[in-house]
This record gives structure tokens, sequence and C-alpha cells, in this order.
């Protein structure tokens, strides 16, 4: 089968399509045909300092100072692609954590599932390859309606905004949230699922040439790179009730000071790390001496709540996959109500995802990024992510080669 493979932490030249084995179920798993996966992380080298940035479609930082398959990607990729993760996997590996495809196989014990059946699925990586196998309780099958794409872009994005909202925050009626890159997958989930209930102001932050395609989802919008706090209390005085924090650095002082009392901060990312297309020391640095230090007896004085939430370390290594099922139940209820959508931003082949990969990193996309596996690659991109035999060597991209090149549109 093709897989996309990181052959070592690094730049976008650490990625190429290779031939692997294909794998097999064991017992409790399902074998899927992918057809759709995540594709917006990125891998680098790790680096040895106290920082805690986790696995995940979300991050915690919470310190001193974002066959015949699709994908989808997400910021966490770029951040594996680069290394700035606890604990990084080894290398090679084949990235990607949630797909959709089809059920080819079934392993020992699985029940409930057959041959044939449409499915998402969350996978502890190597999910960007034409096949996957994952254990039974990480797979959800998907409306008849809900096409491959979507599905792909469902399950990290929606379940995340869900859980921050819901189970953490508890969000109600009347109440105020902010959320940052409110242009981006879970940004437009947030945006979405706060529409489900009456009466709730959504302020969002996001790139100025986001705003008219998504000035519609929220109620106020800021620029970024503005100064936001000043804008928020001249339309809430008080402030907000939730703070969602996908950046960290000097955003976390900023959003500690906007919550109003019983407010919660929940940060799930922190992509003020990630400013260049491999790992900096600097950027780590600078944003480690911008968190605002978290005093637990003001927290007390002031009655706010500071909390962290990492959607992939609730499902691989705390065991919640059950309360996991229960609200992508729900979530394909609100699905089949038409009250919520995923945003899928555009598709790309395999063969095209250095380029997918840029695209996040630069903050362009509008909605999540879907790696399609039956997509024909564009020329340019098919020659420079060479494909290779897993055994087989292949050569390195030459430092700026990537320069040279004209960066090629994105595929609606």
């Amino acid at each position: 089968m093709r897989a996309v493979v990181l052959a070592g932490f690094g730049g976008l030249n650490k990625l190429r399509v290779t031939r692997k084995a294909m794998p097999e179920p064991q017992d409790g798993e399902l074998k899927i045909r992918v057809k759709a996966c995540d594709g917006a992380a990125s891998l680098g080298t790790a680096v040895e300092c106290e920082i805690k940035i986790c696995d995940g479609a979300v991050f915690i930082c919470i310190n001193k100072e974002e066959g015949t398959g699709r994908g989808g990607l997400n910021f966490i990729d770029l951040m594996v692609r680069q290394g700035n993760i606890d604990n990084p996997p080894k290398t090679p590996l084949v990235p990607g954590f949630e797909c959709s495809g089809i059920v080819e196989a079934l392993g020992d014990s699985v029940k409930g599932y057959e041959i044939g059946d449409r499915v998402m699925a969350f996978v502890n990586y190597n999910a960007w390859a034409e096949v996957v196998c994952t254990p039974v309780e990480f797979v959800y099958k998907i409306p008849d309606d809900m096409s491959f794409s979507e599905a792909a872009a469902f399950p990290m994005n929606f379940v995340t905004a869900y859980m921050m909202l819901f189970e953490v925050a508890n969000l109600r009626e009347g109440m105020s949230v902010l959320v940052h890159s409110a242009g981006g997958g879970v940004g437009q989930a947030v945006a979405q699922l706060c529409s489900t209930i009456p009466s709730v102001t959504v302020f969002g932050t996001a790139s100025t040439f986001k705003h008219e395609a998504i000035k519609d989802s929220v109620t106020h919008l800021f620029d970024r790179n503005a100064d936001y706090v000043q804008e928020v209390k001249r339309i809430s005085a008080e402030g907000v009730d939730i703070v969602l924090d996908c950046l960290c650095g000097d955003n976390t002082g900023k959003g500690l000071s906007l919550l109003k009392p019983l407010g919660t901060y929940i940060l799930y990312g922190s992509s003020n790390m990630v400013t260049g297309e491999t790992k900096s020391f600097f950027s780590f640095a600078k944003s480690w001496w911008q968190v605002e230090k978290v005093n637990p007896i003001k927290l007390y004085e002031e009655n706010k709540v500071i909390a962290g939430f990492s959607l992939l370390n609730l499902l691989f290594k705390q065991g919640r996959a059950g309360l996991i099922r229960g609200v992508v139940d729900k979530l394909l209820e609100l699905y089949n109500q038409k009250k919520i959508k995923p945003v899928v931003d555009s598709l790309w082949a395999l063969e095209e995802v250095k380029e997918a990969m840029q695209r996040i990193h630069d903050r362009g996309n509008i909605g999540k990024l879907i790696l399609d596996v039956e997509k024909t690659p564009t020329p340019l991109m098919a020659n420079d992510s060479t494909e290779t035999s897993e055994a087989g060597e292949e050569e390195e991209d030459h430092e700026g080669d990537s320069e040279n090149k004209e960066r090629m549109p994105f595929i609606q």
C-alpha cells in the first residue's frame, strides 16, 4: 500500500510517499480501506525543556510565557513533524490521527460491524495511508449522506469542540465564548456548536483575509494581530464566560484577564510555538517567557477556572473511549438534524502533503484540509514527493529546493 512516511523530525523534506506492507487486523481491530484522512500536522525535533506540549489534536501548556482514500490535516500533525510534542515517537513513522473509509476486514472478537460498513475512526498515528487497522472502540459508523471527506474532517474537530464547551466549561444559554483561530477546523466547530444553544455570543479572532468567509459564523470577529482584549471589553465590559486558546504565549494572560467570575479558560493548543518550517528553540523560549504566571491564590480570589484539554491523550492514554463514543453519538444526531456540518477547506493527493502542510502552517485554511488517496497529484507535486519502497533508498531534497518551486494553488 501507499503511505506518507516521516523519515525524521524537521522540515517538509522529511516527508515521502512510500510503499509499505499492508497491515492486518489484530484481535479487536478493524481493517479500513481509507477514503479520506486528516492532514494538518507538522513533524519536527523535540526540545528538552519544561514547557509541556502534548501530542493530540490539542496541546496543554500551562507554564511560563497551533488504495483509495482521503485524510485530514490538523495543526497537531505539523507539531509532530517538527518534533514539538512531548515524548515524540520514533521515526520513521506514518503520521495522521483520523480517517474515514470502508471496513475491509474484521479481527477476532469484533462485533457490531460488517465488511463494507462506511466508518470514520481515530488512529494512534498511521492514518495517512491507503489502509489502516485500529481498535473497534475508536471506530464509528457514518450517516449515509455524510461524504468521506466530511467524515475525515468530523471527529477530531467536533469532539474537541464539544468536550471543551459542554464537558469542561458547561456552556449554557446566554453565555459568551472567545475562540482563537476561528477560521480553523476547531474554531468553526465551536461556532456551529455554540449556535445550537440560545443566545450564546461568540467572539472570534482570525487572520483578516479570512473574515469575509467566516463573518456569519461568529457574533464578533477581530483581527488576530489586533488588541482584541480592548475590543471585547468595549462590547462586554465584564469579559466572557469561556476562553478557548489554541495559541498559548502572551494570549494566556490576555485570556485569563478577560474571564468573568466563574469563567473558564481552556488551553488546547500552542500554535504560537510554530513560526518556521522547522523547530525553533527561540520560538519556544519566547513563548515560554510570555506565558502568564498562574497564581492559584489569585484564581481562588477571582473565582476563575483554568484547564487544559488533549483529545488524543484522553483517547489513547487515559482510556476514555466510552465517553468519546457517547459524544460522537450526540454529534451525529446534530449532524442528522442539519445543525452542524464539517467545513472542508480543500482536498490534496498524498503526494501533495508538503503543500497541504505549508498551507496549514501559513494559516491559510478555512476549515479542514483533507488527504484524498484517489486524487491525482499535479506533476510538480508528484515529482517533489518521491515514491519509494519501504526498504528502498530515497534521494533527500536539497535544502532550499522548495524555495525555487512555484507554489501551486490549493484545490477546493
